[in-house]
């Protein structure tokens, strides 16, 4: 017998990934990580088949996510990155800067500025 358990889906041999169980009495299909052990109740899934799942029309899917397992950015982390990084890129206007008008105008250990970095006064002075 193999220690690896596979998909439970027929003429499929990929290894399970999931473990899929049914909540009769709710409609509802629970796909989640996989099980301890096999149950003859609950069904194994290879990865391609737990994407694919899909319930029959007025039954719920739930799934519930792997803690352990690494997760992909939302989009709200991707705009902020994007913003991020053209804040980053936008030429500054170096004349309202000099006049104390800059965005960290109000800052007043900010010596200069050069790109990301910041040029610091020193406490003592």
């Amino acid at each position: 017998m193999s220690p690896v358990r596979r998909c439970s889906r027929t003429a499929c041999g990929r290894p399970a990934v999931a473990t899929l169980t049914y909540v009769y009495a709710d409609s509802t299909a629970v796909l989640g990580p996989l099980a301890t052990y096999a149950e003859p109740h609950c069904y194994d899934l290879c990865a391609e088949h737990s994407e694919r799942l899909t319930a029959p029309r007025g039954w719920e899917v739930v799934r519930l996510s792997d803690p352990s397992a690494p997760t992909r950015p939302s989009g709200d982390d991707l705009e902020a990155l994007a913003n991020a990084v053209r804040e980053a890129a936008r030429p500054r206007d170096r004349a309202a800067e000099a006049r104390g008008g800059g965005p960290h105008a109000a800052d007043p250990m900010e010596v200069a500025r050069r790109g990301h970095l910041r040029v610091l006064r020193s406490p003592d002075s």
